[in-house]
């Protein structure tokens, strides 16, 4: 799958948002960091702004801010308001693709695409944020200043409790119990000339 530029740039956008979201950006700034025209980045922000994840405030100290839920909003949410996922149509194909190549060449890409998209559809910008803390090996976004002085992060959410990883590992050891049971019933069976 192969974004298109307005795309990108959504993107870039909403998680530079994200990253501090009670902070208003102007779009210059992203612009600048982005290397893109503010005049085509409005456009975008404005497509963001009119879907909702992002919030646009007007004036000084004015710009925009990310009015979402990170740990909700996926990369795909982003990426359907710029992007036409539907198939091409018949039209448009390529005389290659009618042949039997073609038409296995097609259904393996096709496949892939639809790889792409479930896995854009399961990663939060939540999860985003939290790689790019890993990439960048320090903490993003705001930070708060408590009365003594040193910084403290917000809160994060809870991660999944070693009950459900115990869980995979006891159906793992029964699966291998199993195992171990069938592979001695199989002997046995030999043994006695079954």
């Amino acid at each position: 799958m192969r974004l298109q530029k307005n795309t990108s740039l959504a993107l870039y956008s909403v998680l530079e948002f994200a990253i501090d979201p009670t902070r208003h950006i102007p779009a210059a700034e992203i612009a600048s960091k982005y290397g893109v025209s503010p005049h085509h980045l409005a456009k975008v922000l404005s497509e963001l702004a009119r879907s909702g994840i992002v919030e646009s405030v007007r004036g000084v100290g004015g710009g925009y801010r990310f009015a979402g839920n990170a740990r909700r909003a996926t990369l795909m949410d982003v990426i359907r308001l710029f992007e036409d996922l539907t198939a091409p149509p018949a039209e448009r194909r390529e005389p290659g693709d009618l042949t039997p190549v073609g038409t296995a060449l097609g259904a393996v890409l096709s496949e892939i695409d639809e790889i792409a998209k479930a896995t854009l559809s399961s990663i939060t910008l939540a999860t985003m944020l939290r790689l790019i803390e890993r990439q960048q090996g320090r903490p993003v976004g705001p930070v708060a200043a408590p009365l003594n002085g040193e910084p403290v992060r917000p809160v994060e959410p809870a991660k999944p409790s070693k009950a459900g990883r115990g869980g995979r590992k006891a159906a793992a050891r029964a699966a291998t119990a199993g195992a171990a049971v069938v592979g001695r019933g199989r002997r046995q069976g030999a043994r006695e000339g079954r």
